[in-house]
């Protein structure tokens, strides 16, 4: 059965509206291609109404500026709390929507609910401090919301990047617009309603459901919004950072994907390093950010794990994401799945040698098959440019030191991972390697208290982590003469 759809409107001012032109747009089930719903498409005009929300509810002497943290903290724990009463509808639409298997909607949900509670309990930890400024004077700093926040949603884990970047704006006080993904618009609004069942006062937070070229691009560019923070491809963020200071100087959070590398040394845990590895790629068909897309395995075991993947994908189950024994589901549109299929010739075509998969399966919805290529070089295609999809990258090695040196030649540097038994190497590949994030014999493990975000073209800032709420704050210096001397 699918979840019964409850909100398709825009979010403005904590009512449901239609878009000012009246157009809406379909958003898809990947799984069988039909029309999920249709959805009021937002652009300039609707930005602007919710801008003024956000502009409006940031005032002085708005409710929200004049609420003390601790009770911004209460709203929040509140709404992780109807998050968690909601957690089974919310898996089902986002596996609905977005075609990610829903067990593992199930768990992004539960893990949602950690993170909102880490989130709020920094709304009255912000501080600032004294300074023993020189002469007779007393100095202080004060951390204060930056204003309205535009919020730029991707649609391959819908939920938790909205909790992430909207929990995050609100903890620090401000005031936010949410341009969630086309694809994927449905989870952000029901977390809209949740966040007005909590409390929250009228235009705080504003949901925009439209596309990146008219709806995203007005936010980015509004001179209203202080502060923008998006997710998704290296070419948009680049367009949104020169945006960002067409009209006034925003700051800007950028989150663009990565080109990961996973090293596996000779001394791994073979079966172990297999299901790690699979796992690391396979999870949400290859569409995370942090996909373990460049494989490195060392070349004395590099032939044994070759087979031992090979096994792995040919056991993952593929179907309707919301069967309970499914393991791969589709890609979330068709544009994803050419793009994957391209790239898949484009290996083929370079002279990686494909071993498993490879190809669309012969139904409706955008499935790809679980896809191994081997004989990869640095070079190729497929080893330097994210997929997004489901393919499997591995690529030999001889030394720690090339690996880490290959893995490095490359302009992202988002996350990365070895696996092996001595200590020595692991510490000189976290030491070395150019990426935010690194896991040493595990991969994707991760939670609220971590800063996660990239070096390189993997974009700018952290999200996560008790930092997290600084690019959401000012710092203001404050120096008061003392009396004079008595």
């Amino acid at each position: 059965m699918a979840p019964q759809i409850k909100y398709t409107k825009l979010f403005i001012d904590n009512e449901w509206v239609d878009a000012k032109s009246g157009k809406t747009f379909n958003t898809y089930s990947p799984h069988d291609e039909s029309v999920i719903a249709s959805v009021a498409e937002g652009d300039k005009a609707d930005i602007d109404l919710a801008v003024s929300a956000a502009k409006r509810a940031f005032q002085r002497n708005s409710e929200w500026r004049l609420m003390d943290a601790s009770e911004r903290g209460r709203i929040l724990y509140k709404f992780a709390e109807l998050v968690k009463r909601d957690a089974e509808y919310l898996a089902e639409l986002e596996s609905f929507n977005n075609g990610m298997v829903l067990n593992v909607a199930k768990m992004i949900t539960g893990a949602v609910y950690k993170s909102i509670c880490y989130l709020a309990s920094l709304a009255d930890k912000i501080q600032g401090s004294t300074i023993p400024a020189d002469g007779e004077l007393f100095s202080y700093t004060l951390k204060q919301p930056v204003g309205v926040c535009g919020l730029i949603l991707p649609w391959n884990v819908p939920i938790a990047m909205f909790v992430n970047k909207v929990t995050t704006a609100l903890a620090a006080g401000c005031t936010a617009v949410v341009k969630p993904a086309q694809q994927t618009p449905l989870t952000a609004l029901y977390l809209g309603a949740l966040l007005a069942e909590a409390g929250l006062p009228k235009g705080v937070v504003n949901i925009v459901n439209g596309y990146g070229e008219t709806a995203g691009a007005a936010l980015t560019l509004h001179p209203d919004v202080a502060k923008i923070s998006f997710t998704g491809s290296v070419r948009v963020g680049k367009l949104i950072q020169q945006a960002a200071g067409v009209n006034n100087l925003k700051r800007v959070t950028l989150e663009l994907g990565g080109k990961s590398p996973l090293v596996i040394m000779d001394d791994a845990d073979l079966p172990n390093a297999v299901q790690i590895a699979g796992y690391g790629i396979f999870l949400l068909q290859g569409q995370i950010c942090v996909a373990a897309s460049r494989l490195y395995v060392h070349s004395k075991i590099y032939d044994k794990f070759i087979q031992a993947a090979i096994q792995l994908a040919k056991s993952l189950k593929i179907g309707d994401p919301s069967h309970p024994t499914t393991q791969h589901g589709p890609q979330v549109d068709g544009t994803m799945l050419k793009k994957v299929m391209e790239y898949i010739e484009k290996g083929k075509k370079e002279g990686a040698k494909l071993v498993y998969g490879g190809k669309r399966l012969c139904r409706k919805g955008f499935y790809v098959e679980p896809t191994i290529f081997t004989d990869v070089k640095d070079d190729m295609t497929i080893a330097k440019e994210e997929i997004f999809g489901p393919v499997q990258s591995i690529l030999k090695f001889d030394t720690l030191e090339e690996v880490i040196d290959r893995a490095n030649a490359n302009n992202y540097g988002l996350g990365a991972g070895i696996l092996t038994g001595n200590i020595n190497n692991a510490l000189q590949f976290s030491k070395h390697i150019e990426a935010g994030f690194v896991w040493v014999n595990t991969y994707l493990g991760s939670g609220p208290q971590l800063p996660f975000g990239g070096f390189k073209d993997s974009g700018l800032g952290r999200e996560g982590g008790f930092d997290c709420i600084d690019a959401y704050l000012e710092v203001k210096s404050v120096t008061m003469a003392l009396p004079k001397k008595v």
